[in-house]
């Protein structure tokens, strides 16, 4: 049986069906995403439309399907064409969701596309950054980076969304090597660098099971990795490439149970601790930046151990000013 709706938000006469009526009143959410599956596997999108202004209507007298609301513009902003996915994008985040919805849509929709569909605010804004990173160019200036891939960046670990999972795999571990560690290594103190490094995972630590550990000493790499109490370890030297795409992989991560923040978000922490290491205005244009990336020495690191979950082991070495860096983070499932 079908219940007839009301003109949607696009003009379209929608309905719903007696069935998806049921499954809100009984708030059953199993049933409500097997409704929601089969209107996008029929490209209903009014239709899902007013399925969603019934679950927010009924939200309101207590029924517990606000997931299902969310849900509802999740699977818009992934698969409905530009004109429902802009709209709902430009609402605002998700309270929960598997990814912000800018990246959601950039995965399978381009900026041209979309934005004449998307109020003028930080999720066009984001939207534009994400469709840069996927290497798309007459996108709108972005606040602060370049709205061009450089040199050092010409590809980053981008994210899967499919309705009901992400798929966001770490790079390939570099090959590491034995190496020497100093008898000791003082630390100094530099917290604006530091804190650039715990910023790249703080949903690791703050949403999640992650902590880390970060050390700034006058010295090479291998002090710096010694000031954060190894005393044995594996390193290899990598490409700025690499080292980005660890950087932007672990900015844009939430972890094991955090909220995930998006690619644009990862390129960003990327290009701020490279400015703060190297003492940078903010913003920095482009060909500052290449100089500072082409100057600073990236290293990979391990203690030996398997490395499992979310981790993120880097020490940066400065030879024009003798500093170096290193952070060590690790999140678990459980």
């Amino acid at each position: 049986m079908v219940e007839e709706g009301h003109a949607g938000s696009y003009g379209v006469r929608a309905v719903i069906t007696t069935r998806a009526i049921e499954a809100i009143e009984y708030s059953d959410t199993d049933e409500l995403i097997r409704v929601i599956d089969g209107y996008c596997a029929s490209h209903s999108w009014d239709d899902l439309l007013t399925l969603r202004e019934r679950c927010a209507e009924a939200v309101s007298r207590g029924k517990q399907v606000w997931g299902v609301e969310e849900h509802i513009r999740y699977r818009l902003a992934l698969e409905a064409p530009p004109e429902y996915a802009g709209p709902v994008v430009s609402e605002g985040p998700l309270r929960f969701g598997l990814g912000p919805l800018p990246e959601v849509a950039a995965s399978t929709k381009t900026w041209e596309e979309m934005e004449p569909h998307m109020d003028s605010g930080p999720e066009k804004t984001t939207f534009a950054a994400e469709r840069v990173l996927r290497g798309e160019t007459g996108v709108d200036e972005i606040p602060d980076l370049p709205n061009v891939l450089m040199p050092w960046e010409k590809s980053y670990p981008l994210a899967t969304y499919k309705p009901d999972k992400v798929e966001a795999p770490s790079p390939g571990l570099p090959d590491v090597d034995p190496v020497s560690l100093p008898r000791e290594a003082g630390r100094i103190s530099d917290p604006v660098s530091e804190g650039a490094m715990g910023d790249m995972v703080a949903p690791w630590l703050e949403e999640s099971n992650g902590h880390y550990e970060t050390a700034a000493v006058e010295g090479d790499a291998a002090s710096a990795v010694r000031a954060l109490g190894l005393t044995r370890a594996r390193m290899s030297q990598i490409e700025a490439e690499t080292a980005f795409n660890w950087m932007a992989w672990a900015g844009a991560s939430g972890g094991a149970h955090g909220q995930r923040r998006g690619a644009a978000a990862g390129r960003f922490g990327a290009w701020w601790l490279v400015a703060m290491l190297c003492d940078l205005d903010w913003p920095s244009d482009a060909s500052t930046m290449a100089a500072a990336v082409n100057r600073l020495r990236w290293h990979w690191f391990d203690d030996g151990s398997p490395g499992t979950g979310w981790q993120l082991r880097m020490a940066i070495e400065d030879p024009r000013s003798g500093l170096s860096w290193a952070v060590s983070a690790i999140d678990q499932a459980d």
